[in-house]
């Protein structure tokens, strides 16, 4: 099953924004919604969705697990409340949301492959993996992982992680796509934009959709943003423009990296 391009991401959105922009963006022509359990908003993605009046089958939703739940005896009983949260009976991408040494990852992995088994998750993967966590996480799995979920911008090369998904014709999704509000203010993105009569927003999301084998989640509380954000598709950049991106990523381009989740960066 294909995964959308563009997506709407809700990290760090209340559930009255939730309730309100999820129809707004579906309305849009978004087509992915991605949440998690952490985020504490899966009940108003669910409403969200009602609310929008799409049939089920039309939207890809994903959302990941969260790390204290990676024990066996929680794990499916954690997607099992995420699913009644959501209103659906699956979702069409599982994720386990960070890395965690405190439960094995044979035991995260096979979890992850019961409840795909069970009909509770059309896709599975993994989210924040580096390079090795996730060859690791692929020869652990009976069932093909589809998405790497990491952050990923212009500051940031994530070329080995590119090629590691490539290999294993995994799909990379981007979260921070706009560096936590950076790329507003490069003067080479602004150029760029100029030149194409687009906003910066629309160039970074543009440059992130045009790389083979990634998708990128864009977020806004703002309806106008949201359209805005989705008119990326009647464009393109030129190698030029792409290389010029690229080459503004930057060895502490990093920005999210919590420690006690985050692992051995590549």
């Amino acid at each position: 099953m294909q995964i959308p391009k563009l997506g709407f991401g809700t990290f760090r959105m209340s559930g009255d924004d939730v309730r309100r922009m999820v129809p707004a963006v579906i309305n849009l022509g978004y087509r992915h919604i991605d949440t998690a359990q952490i985020y504490g908003n899966e009940e108003a993605v669910g409403d969200g969705i009602k609310a929008s009046g799409i049939d089920r089958a039309d939207l890809f939703l994903t959302t990941k697990v969260w790390v204290d739940n990676f024990k066996t005896d929680s794990f499916r009983r954690s997607v099992e409340e995420s699913l009644a949260k959501l209103q659906t009976d699956y979702v069409d991408l599982l994720l386990l949301h960070w890395p965690s040494e405190a439960v094995p990852l044979a035991d995260q992995i096979a979890a992850l492959n019961a409840v795909q088994q069970a009909g509770m998750a059309r896709q599975i993967g993994v989210s924040n993996y580096s390079t090795d966590l996730m060859t690791k996480a692929i020869s652990l799995s009976q069932i093909p992982l589809s998405v790497n979920q990491v952050e990923y911008h212009p500051y940031l090369n994530q070329t080995p992680v590119l090629a590691a998904v490539h290999k294993a014709d995994m799909t990379l999704t981007a979260y921070y796509a706009m560096a936590d509000g950076k790329v507003l203010a490069d003067p080479v993105i602004r150029k760029i934009a100029a030149d194409h009569g687009r906003s910066i927003a629309q160039i970074v999301l543009r440059w992130l959709v045009q790389q083979d084998g990634v998708t990128v989640l864009s977020k806004t509380v703002s309806e106008e943003r949201a359209a805005e954000n989705a008119a990326i598709f009647d464009f393109k950049l030129s190698s030029e423009d792409m290389r010029k991106i690229h080459d503004l990523a930057r060895p502490d381009g990093r920005i999210v990296s919590p420690p006690g989740l985050a692992p051995i960066w590549d």
